[in-house]
């Protein structure tokens, strides 16, 4: 790793630490673990369709799994996501229901909600927050970990495939696609969303922790909000830099003449949680825990062509 991508990784790691308590920050478990499978990632145009194929195992180093707070192993999965390769923005916004956001480029799933609930109850409306730190969840420092059936996934910022995807650089960086098609940048963009030649900020969402306390009884927890569960935050239209999907209409490198897009941010909701257009079918979870399956292949899966878009 280079001296400026070293000292990126270290603001990023910074920037998390406070925007998350110093404690969840010390819990990550560190990524210096080599997976045992060989990543694989295809991604290609059919039709109006963006199509991803892949195993979902990163390429870059992880977390060791299993650890204390996440018992699972990483294995091999068989992903196949499809979205429209020209997306429309839908006339209302879909909040995310226990699915994946979205897919990045080295076809690692983006699923950034938990099945922790207050008092287990999953029909509850207090969901535990992932990156809150208040559940021991094993995330490892790509803000990831393992389900279950052995799916690797990012809960935030999967923070050394965005270290080599922008080169160290602070600038606008492509890091995959959202289930609607719209793509998903990292942090970063423009000071003016439609000038290419403005300055590069750090994109900050709209959304806050509520004032005063959550309502008492035998169904709530209680307490101050805190940003322990997901809906100890709201939205503020204009305190931030993007809308209530997480997102905002500006040029990109890949969109020089504009796009709508996603920001992952190192502030709540770090992963979007709302749609702008429609989420494709393909990222529905199936029965058995997991997103959708690839169907069979005839012969060996295909070789690994590294991170595209």
């Amino acid at each position: 790793m280079s001296l400026t991508s070293k000292i990126l990784l270290l603001c990023l790691t910074t920037t998390l630490a406070l925007a998350h308590s110093g404690d969840f920050h010390d819990a990550l478990v560190t990524a210096d673990q080599a997976t045992s499978d060989t990543a694989h990632c295809d991604i290609s145009i059919e039709g109006d369709k963006r199509v991803i194929e892949s195993n979902g195992i990163p390429q870059h180093l992880v977390g060791a799994f299993p650890n204390r707070g996440n018992p699972h192993t990483i294995t091999e999965q068989h992903y196949h996501y499809e979205v429209p390769a020209n997306p429309e923005v839908a006339t209302q916004a879909t909040p995310l229901v226990r699915q994946p956001f979205g897919v990045a480029l080295n076809g690692v799933p983006f699923d950034p909600g938990t099945a922790e609930y207050y008092q287990r109850d999953r029909d509850s409306e207090w969901n535990y927050e992932a990156l809150s730190g208040e559940v021991r969840l094993g995330l490892d420092e790509n803000h990831a970990h393992v389900q279950p059936n052995g799916a690797y996934h990012y809960h935030g910022l999967p923070t050394a495939l965005f270290d080599e995807l922008s080169q160290g650089k602070e600038q606008m960086t492509l890091l995959g696609w959202a289930a609607d098609g719209f793509p998903l940048y990292g942090i970063y963009g423009y000071t003016d969303a439609n000038d290419a030649r403005s300055a590069v900020t750090t994109l900050k969402s709209s959304y806050r922790v509520k004032s005063g306390k959550r309502p008492s009884g035998n169904d709530s927890p209680s307490g101050d909000y805190d940003g322990t569960f997901t809906i100890d935050y709201e939205y503020v239209a204009g305190l931030g830099d993007l809308d209530e999907c997480g997102g905002r209409v500006g040029v990109t490198p890949e969109f020089p003449d504009g796009t709508y897009y996603y920001v992952l941010t190192d502030d709540y909701p770090f992963i979007p949680r709302m749609f702008r257009g429609t989420p494709d079918p393909s990222f529905e979870r199936r029965r058995g825990g997991g997103p959708n399956r690839m169907p069979p292949r005839n012969g060996p899966p295909p070789a690994r062509r590294g991170p595209r878009f």
